[in-house]
């Protein structure tokens, strides 16, 4: 699936911008500055013209794509290459068409050709500014269907019930069938206080929600110490998403409830579609003393891998709640837990998005997304379409998902929350064996026998 967030923020690190979510679904996004690596073309025919953009391309997918569906051969790739560049382009439209098509032979929904306009607007996404209803989208790879990911919380969509797996069948009565999400981004967005509707399939049944569009502004982190029926006391951070100043409100959290005497913690990433990859290895470093985070790998192989440092803000026992919202950098985070047996993880199997995209600016202005690499658990389990299975199982049942408020998770009302609490209070009684948990050196042996 190709996920397309209503804005994600982006840290910078050494000249590249890196991101999960949106894909990142919700993936991990790399960021190049434009032009950046291409190299000079051969022919001074296509230089200046439609066909150089073409070309440049071909060498980005030629050099960097990484295949995961088995559907890229290097020598039709070479035919094709030689193939449209002996074609007469009569403007951009036609060039820009041939690129779709080429890079729709791929079969990689997330390895796709933005136009300047689609370009410009996904760099207005990353700055963090945006208006629109709060959600995140994605194109289902089968069905060709534009599916729901996760409202953001607080947002129209949230509060007007949307629910992650909706099929969005129509905006503003026009039909969905056949539109990319950038197609569907642009019906949906709009001046803020002006009204959209989106027809949602749901469980074989259709309903239309009307939104007003609104200025998306995100808290990442809330959080409060709950007293358990006996007496424990549990504290609760809820993680909304994983944006550039999720690092230091959770690291603000962690510090309070420890001041306050929390004897454990509920770590909750329900609903969370992920966001920043620095931000969730930070987060995970504020959690874990050692032991491998998530390691990145490339078609020529493991490339990078992040581990902890030593600087774990707390060592009292953790339980993570997730559920088929919990994407990308959640999932990094939550895998990076249970695989080195920090945390229990309770609640549903994860959304299941483990893919990482280079985002290159084009000569022209254009630009593209061309997946590079794969992330993998600390103990090498390739998340992608897998998602991550949790501990504990528990399912939110209907009536809760109609009826559950925001300000009711995390508390006894919050079915899911009563089954972490019960689990981190077992967690808390169980005999002292003098190791909290045991992450080893790296667990990257894993990780490079896949």
């Amino acid at each position: 699936m190709r996920a397309k967030k209503f804005g994600i923020n982006v840290t910078q690190r050494r000249g590249w911008f890196v991101a999960l979510g949106a894909g990142a679904v919700t993936a991990a996004v790399v960021v190049a500055n434009p032009g950046l690596g291409l190299p000079s073309t051969t022919s001074s025919s296509i230089t200046n013209s439609p066909k150089e953009v073409i070309d440049q391309v071909w060498q980005i997918v030629y050099r960097d794509f990484l295949d995961s569906s088995g559907s890229y051969d290097l020598d039709q790739w070479s035919i094709l290459r030689k193939d449209l560049l002996s074609k007469s382009y009569a403007g951009t439209a036609e060039s820009y068409e041939a690129i779709r098509g080429m890079l729709a032979s791929l079969d990689d929904p997330y390895t796709r050709f933005l136009d300047p306009k689609e370009f410009k607007e996904m760099q207005i996404d990353t700055s963090g500014e945006l208006t629109g209803v709060g959600i995140q989208i994605s194109l289902d790879k089968d069905t060709k269907e534009i599916v729901v990911v996760s409202p953001i919380e607080g947002t129209p969509a949230s509060k007007a019930g949307v629910q992650p797996k909706d099929v969005i069948v129509s905006i503003d009565g026009q039909l969905t069938k056949g539109m990319t999400t950038e197609d569907a981004v642009k019906l949906i967005r709009g001046t803020e206080g002006s009204n959209v509707v989106l027809g949602l399939r749901r469980n074989g049944s259709i309903i239309d929600v009307p939104l007003v569009r609104a200025r998306i502004e995100i808290q990442a982190v809330d959080s409060q110490l709950n007293t358990s029926a006996n007496g424990t006391k549990v504290g609760y951070i809820r993680l909304k998403q994983f944006n550039a100043n999720a690092s230091k409100e959770m690291r603000a959290a962690i510090r309070e409830l420890e001041k306050q005497g929390s004897q454990g913690y509920v770590l909750d990433l329900r609903s969370n579609p992920g966001g920043l990859l620095e931000a969730s290895v930070d987060i995970a470093r504020q959690w874990l003393d050692e032991g491998t985070i998530v390691s990145t790998k490339t078609r020529e192989g493991i490339q990078d891998v992040r581990r902890a440092t030593g600087n774990a803000l707390t060592d009292r026992p953790v339980v993570v709640l997730v559920n088929e919202g919990s994407a990308s950098a959640s999932e990094i985070l939550s895998g990076a837990l249970q695989d080195n047996e920090r945390g229990l993880l309770v609640g549903q199997k994860t959304f299941g998005k483990g893919l990482v995209q280079s985002v290159r600016g084009l000569s022209d202005g254009s630009g593209m997304t061309v997946t590079i690499a794969k992330y993998l658990t600390p103990k090498g389990t390739d998340i992608h379409k897998n998602g991550i299975r949790p501990d504990v199982a528990v399912e939110m049942s209907e009536k809760e998902i109609k009826t559950l408020t925001v300000e009711q998770l995390g508390t006894n009302k919050d079915g899911q929350y009563r089954v972490a609490e019960t689990t981190l209070l077992k967690s808390l009684q169980a005999p002292k064996t003098g190791k909290t948990y045991q992450p080893g050196a790296a667990n990257l042996q894993s990780a490079l026998q896949r």
